[in-house]
């Protein structure tokens, strides 16, 4: 699908609007009754999906300090009773659950990835301001979990998404300087910063009109030695491209996340 099939697709959905009733988190009525956003970097958003997964479209945000948000349902879905029932190799074999939230007015809906969300009656951490903040958890650590190659095509997905709710909204880019950092090493981060940046960096031009197909492992060699290679096919004034993204943990950060380090255009590339 392309990214101009799937933000046409989540322009419908908003325009539907929502008319959910009120659901409790857990279908016992023991769950908790508000959430709040965790895990997410101070100033930036987390993202909210037309559906359970990240090749769904982005159709909200919710802020990186959101609270009172109502748990609508969750999949994969189970009750307490289910739960306590399954061993733990069933637990361990279920995919990364997805919940639909909404926020505390009722004016916006979507799904998130659970490990963004926590109860709304846990502690946050103090400040030496005084302020309540979250030290957020770097979304792109290795995960024994999580397949390497799927958690690249994510990043590399995520990026996209960032340049067209920046064009959109008041979103920042992934290219702002306050955000690149989360998805390039650092020589990549102090190019975009440096105003030297001709062509776009994702469409290897000043303008673009076209479409863009969704992230792809390569399907020859999608990771080496622990390099991954993402590719992005696209169209731009009726000329077929690709970008091909080059990522790998970056050693020089804690934990060892990964980052793009090298991107290809026809023609060129950076840093």
């Amino acid at each position: 699908m392309t990214m101009t099939r799937i933000f046409k697709a989540a322009l419908v959905f908003m325009a539907l609007g929502m008319a959910a009733s009120p659901v409790h988190a857990e279908i016992d009525g023991h769950g908790p009754d508000a959430w709040r956003v965790t895990n997410v970097t101070v100033g930036d958003v987390l993202n909210a999906r037309m559906g359970p997964g990240t090749n769904y479209p982005v159709i909200e945000t919710f802020s990186d300090h959101e609270r009172g948000l109502q748990q609508i349902t969750c999949v994969p879905f189970y009750t307490a009773a289910h739960y306590t029932k399954m061993t733990q190799a069933q637990i361990s074999a279920l995919p990364p659950r997805w919940c639909l939230m909404r926020n505390k007015a009722m004016s916006k809906a979507g799904w998130v990835a659970q490990r963004y969300i926590t109860p709304d009656n846990e502690p946050l951490l103090a400040s030496p301001a005084g302020k309540s903040v979250e030290h957020p958890a770097e979304p792109y650590l290795p995960d024994s979990d999580i397949d390497p190659v799927g958690q690249a095509q994510d990043l590399v997905r995520e990026i996209y998404e960032r340049q067209f709710q920046s064009e959109n909204s008041n979103l920042p880019s992934a290219f702002d300087p306050a955000i690149s950092r989360n998805y390039f090493t650092d020589d990549i981060v102090a190019w975009l910063a440096s105003g030297n940046v001709g062509a776009h960096p994702l469409y290897g031009a000043q303008d673009f009109d076209g479409a863009i197909e969704d992230p792809m492992p390569d399907p020859d060699q999608p990771m080496l030695r622990g390099m991954i290679t993402i590719n992005v096919d696209f169209t731009n004034f009726g000329k077929d491209q690709r970008a091909v993204f080059y990522l790998r943990a970056d050693t020089t950060k804690p934990g060892a996340p990964l980052r793009i380090f090298r991107v290809e255009h026809n023609g060129w590339s950076y840093p």
